[in-house]
């Protein structure tokens, strides 16, 4: 079951103080928080990657595999919205920005 466009519009409305964004990847959507890769939702469920800085504020989330291949990530309750609001924060501030493709 693939995401819905209601499901993606809920979770970038949870997400407050960013230039929030989302891409449609596979089906799936990857939300960007200040141009960085900070969720990943598949199946109408938020995964958030397992980092050490995380580790206390997500210490009892549930986890899951997002898709085939994919490592263990935490599943983010995005009803909390103190939870999201901390994971996020985390999240854009040690996720890097992508690395710009070239173009040869």
């Amino acid at each position: 079951m693939a995401t819905s466009e209601e499901f993606i519009q809920y979770v970038c409305e949870q997400i407050r103080g960013y230039d929030v964004r989302y891409k449609k990847m596979f089906g799936e959507y990857m939300v960007y928080a200040n141009d960085k890769p900070v969720l990943l939702v598949c199946d109408n469920c938020v995964y958030v990657k397992k980092v050490e800085q995380l580790s206390d504020v997500m210490r009892d989330a549930e986890t899951g595999i997002p898709y085939s291949g994919a490592k263990e990530h935490y599943i983010l309750d995005t009803e909390n919205s103190e939870l999201t609001a901390r994971a996020v924060e985390i999240l854009e501030r040690v996720t890097p920005l992508p690395k710009r493709k070239r173009n040869n």
